[in-house]
C-alpha cells in the first residue's frame, strides 16, 4: 500500500464491523462512506464500498443493487489506480468475484437464467485470479453455485 487513504481506512473499519456481526453498523458506515464518494467519485472507493455494502444487505434485491453498482464502478477502474492502493491489484481479477456475486444474487431472486449468464461470465475470466486463498475461495464459490444451478434445472 502507498500513502494512507482515509476512505479505504474507513471501508476496512466498516468491514470489521460486518465481520464482527454488526451488519447494521456496517451498513451505516458504508452508507456514510458512499455519501462522501458516491458512484462518480474514485472508482476504487466506489467498487469497494458497493462490493462490501452488498454483503450486509438483508434483502436480495438490495444486495443485487449494490453488486450492480460494484460492477459498474469496476468498469471505470484502471489498474494504475488500483495499484496506487496495492501494487498486486489488477482490475481483471475483480470480475470473477463481481460476476459470481451477481449470479448468486439472481439465483436468490429465482432468476436462474440471469444467474447462469453471470456465472458464465465469472467462469470466463476465472483465469485472472491468482493461485492463492482468495482465488481458491472464488473458484470454490463458482463451482458450488454451478452445482446448485445444475440441480435446479
Amino acid at each position: 500500500m502507498s500513502e494512507a487513504d482515509p476512505i479505504m481506512t474507513g471501508i476496512m473499519a466498516a468491514q470489521e464491523l460486518a465481520n464482527g456481526g454488526d451488519r447494521a453498523g456496517a451498513r451505516a458506515a458504508f452508507a456514510t462512506l458512499w455519501e462522501r464518494t458516491g458512484p462518480d467519485g474514485d472508482p476504487l472507493h466506489a467498487v469497494t464500498i458497493a462490493h462490501y455494502m452488498a454483503d450486509v444487505q438483508d434483502e436480495p434485491a438490495d444486495e443485487l443493487d449494490w453488486d450492480l453498482r460494484a460492477l459498474e464502478a469496476a468498469d471505470s477502474l484502471t489498474d494504475e489506480r488500483a495499484q496506487r492502493h496495492h501494487s498486486s491489484l489488477h482490475v481483471a481479477g475483480f470480475y470473477p468475484s463481481l460476476h459470481l456475486n451477481l449470479a448468486a444474487d439472481y439465483a436468490k431472486l429465482g432468476e436462474d437464467d440471469r444467474a447462469r449468464a453471470h456465472l458464465e461470465l465469472a467462469e470466463a475470466c476465472v483465469s485472472t485470479l491468482s493461485d492463492d486463498g482468495y482465488g481458491a475461495t472464488v473458484r470454490g464459490g463458482i463451482a458450488r453455485l454451478r452445482e446448485r444451478l445444475s440441480q435446479a434445472g
